[in-house]
């Protein structure tokens, strides 16, 4: 009878993948041999993986790339990083070795672009595609950048008002951008994005705001779906709807070149996840080509701001399970030594599923169990995963000399900014210790600890004690 924790994977998945590897029990990670970091660090252990950021950067302009050069699209492509999905600056150092862009969100994401040059890591030629709701400080640190000399800052107007806030505050000329407040899908609370200008509204604002301004030049549609980039009725409506403002809006604009995407391309979420990347770069520019074509339009150069698609894959956590409770007949508790609310906050704000597996007892039964965490808050839990509404995980026994290890995978973006990283945390469950896997000079994979676990002294002074 086959009941051991592997058997149940490998009759469930196409098993081994890429990233991960079973040897003598224990669980690999892009060939790094987990239990070794772990006895080195110990739990609970954040862990960043630079190379799977470059893979990916790599990945996604050679699927655009190839997609253009299959069906002679005539635009240039353009890969912006989402800073605001890891602002970390040795995130940061690693997407800049890949020849990108950078795209930001808020006042200081101005002041990491400067930090940024003045180490030498970014140009003035570079683009910056500047979104998000524009407060004044957010305009004053835009405008510095382009009085300074920088020739790509793009920003992309969110709202109406912020075109006037603008012009005031730039004194050269600058290349502005235009957000389209796209559709939702008819399960969301509302009908229409707060982000970005209507749809009928643009032609009209155009012609009323930047038709006839001397100092700022239309350069850019942006668009982005909440849901991501998915081969859904959906999204294929939205896009031919953008693209066909695109085309009425270039007649008139004879600035306008190039169109925003945003960001969307999914990652992997579960053993299961099948996703046709080649499939949708080469649809949507053959979709945007086509609607150009008939409607005699030159093709727009293309953007993407990939956040999670860029940095999502390269970070996990890992957790030991520090105590087994049965609560009645049914239900088993596994106890993590952290927090779910203050490690991995979407598991508890959105009901985000990452891959879930044990690091090590691969070779002992499995069993149904809920994972409980740290703090006294009834919704520090995780209890199913995406391809089941179950979470299974080996058997071990409370004397056990090794405790069970597990880890949560591909849980590189967002996560620490949502989570407050390094603030207090909800039951002051400290921060775990921080570690980055890289490549040396030799091609051999080695760490480096970024950050200790927090410690009780710097709580108590952000407290006030």
């Amino acid at each position: 009878m086959k009941n051991k924790y592997i058997d149940l994977i490998e009759q469930t998945f196409e098993f081994p993948q890429d990233e991960f590897k079973v040897e003598n029990n224990e669980l690999s990670f892009d060939d790094i041999p987990l239990m070794d970091v772990i006895k080195q660090y110990g739990t609970p252990l954040k862990l960043t993986y630079l190379p799977k950021i470059s893979s990916q950067i790599q990945k996604g302009k050679r699927l655009f790339n190839v997609a253009r050069a299959k069906i002679d699209y005539k635009g240039t492509y353009n890969y912006c990083y989402c800073t605001k999905s890891s602002h970390f600056a040795f995130v940061l150092e690693e997407v800049l070795k890949n020849d990108v862009n950078l795209e930001t969100s808020s006042a200081f994401d101005i002041n990491i672009i400067e930090e940024l040059y003045q180490q030498q890591k970014i140009t003035k030629e570079q683009f910056i595609v500047c979104n998000g709701f524009k407060r004044p400080q957010y305009v004053e640190n835009i405008a510095h950048l382009i009085d300074n000399g920088w020739t790509n800052i793009i920003p992309v107007i969110d709202n109406i008002e912020e075109v006037d806030a603008l012009d005031e505050q730039i004194h050269l000329k600058c290349n502005v951008g235009i957000r389209i407040a796209s559709e939702e899908e008819p399960m969301f609370d509302f009908y229409t994005s707060r982000l970005g200008i209507r749809y009928n509204s643009i032609i009209d604002f155009y012609k009323e705001k930047l038709q006839h301004n001397k100092k700022l030049k239309l350069k850019m549609l942006h668009f982005f779906i909440n849901t991501g980039i998915r081969d859904t009725a959906y999204y294929w409506n939205e896009l031919q709807k953008c693209v066909n403002l695109y085309c009425e809006l270039k007649k008139i604009c004879p600035s306008l070149n190039s169109l925003n995407i945003g960001g969307g391309f999914p990652i992997k979420n579960t053993l299961n996840f099948n996703y046709d990347y080649e499939y949708m770069a080469e649809e949507i520019l053959a979709q945007i080509k086509d609607i150009c074509n008939k409607q005699d339009v030159e093709e727009p150069n293309i953007f993407t701001e990939f956040g999670s698609f860029t940095v999502g894959e390269a970070g996990c956590i890992l957790y030991s399970i520090i105590d087994q409770k049965r609560q009645n007949d049914r239900e088993l508790w596994y106890m993590i030594d952290s927090s779910f609310i203050t490690t991995l906050p979407d598991t508890w704000g959105i009901g985000q599923k990452f891959i879930l597996l044990p690091i090590n007892k691969w070779d002992n039964e499995y069993r149904r169990v809920f994972l409980g965490g740290l703090t006294c808050d009834s919704q520090d839990y995780y209890s199913a995963e995406t391809h089941s509404n179950a979470v299974f995980l080996p058997k071990y026994d409370n004397t056990d000399e090794d405790p069970l290890y597990i880890g949560f995978f591909h849980t590189g973006a967002y996560q620490e900014s949502l989570a407050g990283y390094g603030g207090i945390q909800h039951c002051l469950i400290p921060q775990p210790n921080h570690v980055i896997l890289y490549k040396d000079e030799n091609n051999e994979w080695n760490t480096k600890l970024f950050a200790k676990e927090q410690s009780h002294k710097p709580m108590l002074k952000i407290l006030g004690y």
